[in-house]
This record gives C-alpha cells, structure tokens and sequence, in this order.
C-alpha cells in the first residue's frame, strides 16, 4: 500500500506539472544555439554534426533551445583525441538562479594513452559534492558513443552506450533534495582547465596539439517533457510515458555493479576525510 500510495502521489505531482512534450528531429540547427566561442563551434552535415573546437584563445559552447522538466536525453560524443590534458568537455543539464539544479557529466582530458576520466555530479538548490568519477571501457575518443541522463521524479539514471554507471534516487522522504521543480538547459563546451582537470592540475595543457576538438551527433530527446518558451507549457500526461516510471531492472543493477566495481575512481560516499562529520545522508540510504 506504500509503494502504490507514493506512486500515486508521484503522478499527481507530474500530472499538476504543466509542460510540453519535446519531439527532436535530432538537428541541431532546431535545438541548439552556438552561445560563445567566436566561430570555434559549429554544424555540418545539414545538422547532424555540431564540433567545438579549443584552441589557446577560447574555448566555445552551446545551449538547447528547450528547456526540460524530467526525460531521457541521448547524445552521441567523440572526444579530444590524443593529448587532451587540461581539456574539460563539459556537457549537462542546468536550471537557473543561486539556488540551481544540475545534472553533469565532465570528461577530463589526459596525456596521450593515459584514460579519460569521466566526472558526474549532481546538484540540488545550489549544491553540489555528490561526485562519483570513472574510466571507460573503451576509447572515447576513437568513435562516438552514447551519453544518457535519464530524469523522472523516481531517481537520476546516468548511462554510458545504455549502461547504468550511477543513479541519484529520489529521497525527499529522508530529507534529501532532489530536482523536480526547475526546468534546466541542456549546455556543452569545451575548454581550459588545466589548473585542475587532469592528475589534478600537474600536467598543463599542450597547445602544440591545438586547436582540440569534440564531435556531437544523434541527439534524441523524444523522450521528454519540455517548454521553448514561459508561455507554451501544456501537460505531460505521466501515463502515457513509461519512462517516466523508469529504475533500474536486475539486470541494470547487475551492469552497474560491474561498472562501479571495475571501473569507478572516486566516489564521494567512500569519503570519510572528506566529511568528517558524516557522510551526506544519502550515501546510508538503499
């Protein structure tokens, strides 16, 4: 009776939610906006490439036109390749204000044949300090490969080539923020960091290598509830669309346990110097 009390509870407050239902022609001339980078990033193939490129100048980055309120979000990423050390290809989700919501993924550059490490976090209210970092299992900057968040009012499923490597549930029961009430962005770039992004900030960028790049494709947010403007907001209808319900099947519990085992780095939860005080509650909850 619990658990059919919450999901109830759980589509009043999705279907009170006034918003549009997002359907992508996967083009980025209908999507996106080049918002800085002084012509370093730009789309080919009649939309269906977007490249950000780096060089010792600027950076440069781009932001959806849409803003979203829970959904599945795809894109397809080839990273930096070769020497990439000091380049951070940031690409997230972020609502507005000092009280903000964010849902990041951050690849950090490395020297040539050392790995890529990739960054995720999750901020509630304006913050942060829930990171959890890996290595992939493959070359990221060989070919492109999927990166998914999927977002729904039952938890923050992070998928790399739809694998689960992380999940942020939804434990307002036990106090925890969580973000379901601010729309986000979606926004990526490329640029400079060499100050931290890569053994912590001991080996700089090479700008012989430059200018860097990163490739995007494939973008698909079919799956999501979302508004082009203040004004056009119609409802979601939560019935309607499975992934809003969506967790983690045993199977997925299964391939994110290897991925964590094998290939997570850090994770903010094992960090007991790091809190003192004890861990975030939610490093102590199922």
């Amino acid at each position: 009776m619990a658990a059919f009390a919450t999901k109830q509870s759980m589509l009043l407050l999705s279907s009170s939610l006034l918003l549009l239902i997002g359907v992508s022609t996967g083009s980025f001339y209908d999507n996106f906006d080049i918002t800085w980078g002084d012509g370093r990033a730009n789309i080919f193939e009649s939309g269906h490439l977007l490249t950000c490129t780096l060089d010792k100048i600027s950076g440069s980055g781009f932001q959806s036109k849409k803003e979203y309120l829970f959904g599945k979000i795809d894109m397809k990423m080839k990273l930096v390749a070769g020497n990439s050390a000091g380049t951070v290809t940031a690409y997230y989700l972020s609502s507005k204000g000092e009280t903000w919501d964010e849902i990041d993924f951050e690849f950090l550059g490395n020297v040539t044949g050392q790995p890529y490490v990739l960054h995720t976090n999750v901020f509630t209210g304006g913050k942060g300090n829930r990171e959890m970092q890996f290595y992939l299992w493959f070359d990221p900057t060989a070919d492109f490969h999927t990166y998914t968040v999927l977002w729904n009012p039952l938890n923050i499923i992070f998928l790399v080539d739809g694998i689960p490597i992380r999940v942020f549930k939804n434990n307002e029961a036990h106090g925890v923020a969580y973000p379901k009430s601010q729309p986000m962005k979606i926004y990526s770039s490329l640029w400079e960091a060499d100050d931290w992004a890569t053994q912590g900030g001991r080996v700089k960028t090479d700008w012989t290598n430059a200018p860097f790049s990163a490739s995007y494709r494939s973008f698909n947010d079919v799956d999501c509830c979302s508004r082009t403007s203040v004004w056009n907001w119609v409802t979601c209808n939560a019935n309607s669309n499975s992934w809003m319900w969506t967790t983690l099947n045993s199977n997925q519990l299964g391939q994110m346990k290897w991925v964590q085992d094998d290939y997570m780095i850090y994770n903010y939860c094992n960090d007991f110097k790091r809190f003192p005080q004890g861990l975030p509650t939610e490093c102590n909850l199922g």
